[in-house]
């Protein structure tokens, strides 16, 4: 959980707490529901704008608890994706390989909007709005950094039947990988070894080429430097690439399924 979140929600449950202010008021105020209200507090979730808003009304905070928006909107990733978020800005070639979802690097906002929609837990419209938002600015890495990125990705063929994978998806998958500097491949079921059914990772080596393997799960993520573990990421990334179809070949898969959906 980022530290702005914790304090934040700290100063919410102290003003509150301090104005005899309930639970259930300000959640009504604010229009949430009183368990989204304490883990706000809690610092599990960003208080967002207008629960700051309507808790410095109710609370007579006289500005105090408005004032936090503008360091809480600093934070638009997820508090375990962060330490990631800062090494890719920083990147300078990034290997990516999908089990389930289509890389953030390269989903439309209609397809980013149906994933993270149905986070779980649910998130409020406002958090929906600056997480689309985030995830669309990443993707300048595409084409807007110079010198220009080297970026590969290979996508296992179950995230590309996924039902949130519309004809636009897989359309703009299609004109991503003609960009010169990016390199995507399709990894059919049968060519799928046990190393790619365990799950994404991600290899990035940053200005500084210092090299990082990222792994994510349900409950949680790893961000490490450990020559070791970057290591295993590498080979294991290098035996998926070998088994998937070549970036021709993958564009031609991608592009049958748009035509024979």
């Amino acid at each position: 959980m980022p530290v702005a979140w914790r304090y934040s929600g700290n100063q919410l449950k102290r003003w509150r707490t301090k104005a005899n202010v309930t639970r259930e008021e300000l959640a009504a105020a604010s229009n949430y529901s009183p368990d989204t209200i304490k883990s706000m507090e809690q610092g599990v979730r960003m208080p967002t704008p207008r629960v700051l808003d309507a808790a410095d009304e109710l609370c007579r905070a006289e500005g105090l608890l408005s004032a936090a928006k503008e360091y809480l909107q600093r934070e638009k990733f997820p508090a375990r994706a962060q330490d990631f978020m800062e090494r890719e800005r920083e990147a300078i070639s990034l290997w990516w390989y999908e089990v389930a979802y289509i890389p953030g690097l390269l989903q439309t906002k209609g397809y980013a909007r149906a994933l993270i929609e149905n986070h779980v837990p649910l998130l409020d419209e406002e958090t929906v709005e600056e997480r689309i938002a985030a995830r669309l600015e990443r993707q300048s890495i595409l084409t807007k950094r110079k010198p220009p990125v080297a970026l590969s990705f290979v996508i296992y063929e179950a995230a590309l039947r996924a039902p949130q994978v519309d004809a636009e998806q897989l359309q703009h998958l299609l004109e991503v990988s003609r960009l010169p500097n990016v390199a995507l491949q399709a990894l059919p079921f049968e060519r799928a070894v046990s190393a790619a059914l365990l799950g994404p990772i991600v290899l990035l080596e940053t200005n500084d080429h210092e090299r990082f393997a990222y792994t994510e799960g349900q409950l949680g993520s790893d961000l490490s430097v450990d020559p070791a573990v970057v290591s295993r990421a590498n080979e294991r990334l290098s035996m998926i690439r070998a088994e998937a179809l070549s970036p021709d070949e993958s564009a031609r898969f991608i592009e049958r399924m748009v035509t024979q959906p």
